[in-house]
């Protein structure tokens, strides 16, 4: 299969994964409607990953980032949410099951004078007492979603703590 196909593969789960978050933010219906991404475009993944107690998300600390979900790139032939675990595996060392249905769909970009692209935001829930096991020169830590932190998506930790709550009364 060619590296075009498999990108084109990707692109289709994301689109999919996309329509069935929970929350689209920054028009990504409009975005993708109107041919935002393409075969060649990059995307992104990451998990919102919550203690069961819905209080805490786990972060990593991102060199010009800040404090930001575990997450990257998606690489050709991968969706997004395989993307989204691999992601958290490696910036954290955590392994866990990704819930079914992904909380938000973004078009951002993640560097300054990059454009933007699409990306999915997937949820999890894990023990905070698992040992962490962050890339180096990446801490990872379990942040309060009460407490401010500094990020390059400031908007973040408010739609975290929605879906944590929403999340919550889904549960009962």
């Amino acid at each position: 299969m060619s590296h075009g196909e498999l990108q084109r593969r990707s692109l289709a789960a994301a689109q999919a994964d996309a329509g069935a978050a929970r929350a689209g933010c920054d028009d990504v219906a409009g975005w993708v409607d109107a041919g935002g991404a393409g075969p060649a475009d990059p995307l992104g993944a990451d998990v919102w990953v919550f203690d069961p107690a819905l209080a805490q998300v786990l972060l990593v600390f991102h060199p010009w980032r800040g404090w930001v979900p575990p997450g990257g790139k998606v690489e050709p032939g991968e969706t997004p949410r395989v993307a989204a675990r691999r992601e958290l595996r490696e910036e954290t060392g955590v392994d866990a099951e990704l819930l079914d249905k992904p909380a938000a769909a973004f078009v951002r970009s993640f560097k300054p004078g990059r454009p933007a692209t699409l990306s999915v935001s997937y949820v999890a829930i894990a023990d905070p007492a698992a040992v962490l096991v962050p890339e180096p020169g990446q801490p990872a830590a379990w942040r309060s979603l009460d407490d401010p932190w500094e990020g390059w998506f400031a908007d973040d930790r408010s739609r975290m703590r929605e879906h944590a709550q929403w999340l919550a009364g889904a549960v009962r």
